[in-house]
């Protein structure tokens, strides 16, 4: 039986500001894919995933994001797409005025959640998927890089997404904390999450094997083993 794309793109042309980063986009996910974005800094991965959040606006083509369509989507409804897909940044955007646990209760209600023992008990719950409930009461600069992300992990999963974006989520940790951190994806995508992750993280995608796209020269592409050793080799050269 086939399963429609949860996420479609179809000829869209993606901008940064008014720099045009990637053009002609064609995009098919199905739902519970594992998809890897590579590329050098500025190629528009992350471009890519905040079109994808409706946080970038696109003016051409076709683009469709768990069932909504991006070109027609009004302000109102942008809440709701984003309750179906939960995001991961590199920079965990942790809110640092206050607890762990009042990062995650404000997205809560900012979601609509209003009954507090509902809103403890899936805190509790996202806490113990990424191993992190023990530490509600701490404030995020008491947390390690690898703790905040896990945290980040935590607050993307509350409204139980259908899509998880992920943007060089293990970008700056070590190689244990990471390994720790791609079990948690991994857990997430055997129940059905469907993954897009950009990462410029070589062995990661070479330990978990999934569908690698490329966006290098204004396009994104699926590339062949050899050019993707040979962009590798040049992403590796680029971070020393």
């Amino acid at each position: 039986m086939q399963t429609n794309p949860i996420i479609r793109l179809t000829g869209v042309d993606i901008y940064q500001q008014d720099t045009l980063v990637l053009a002609d986009v064609y995009l098919s996910v199905r739902p519970g894919e594992w998809i890897y974005l590579i590329g050098k800094v500025g190629s528009g991965k992350s471009s890519l995933i905040k079109v994808l959040h409706a946080e970038l606006d696109i003016f051409n083509g076709e683009a469709y994001v768990a069932g909504y369509n991006l070109r027609r989507i009004k302000n109102k409804e942008i809440p709701l797409l984003r309750r179906k897909i939960g995001v991961v940044f590199q920079d965990f955007r942790l809110l640092t005025d206050r607890s762990v646990r009042d990062n995650l209760v404000f997205v809560l209600k900012a979601t609509g959640w209003k009954q507090e023992k509902a809103i403890t008990d899936r805190i509790r719950e996202v806490m113990d998927l990424v191993g992190m409930a023990h530490s509600l009461n701490r404030m995020p600069h008491e947390l390690s890089g690898g703790e905040q992300q896990r945290v980040v992990i935590a607050r993307a999963i509350l409204n139980d997404p259908e899509i998880i974006l992920a943007d060089e989520p293990t970008g700056n940790l070590d190689p244990e904390t990471t390994a720790d951190l791609m079990k948690i994806f991994i857990d997430l995508n055997r129940k059905g999450k469907t993954i897009l992750m950009a990462t410029h993280d070589y062995p990661v995608v070479e330990k978990y094997k999934a569908k690698t796209l490329l966006c290098a020269d204004l396009k994104l592409s699926n590339p062949d083993k050899e050019q993707l050793s040979l962009d590798f080799s040049e992403l590796l050269d680029e971070k020393k």
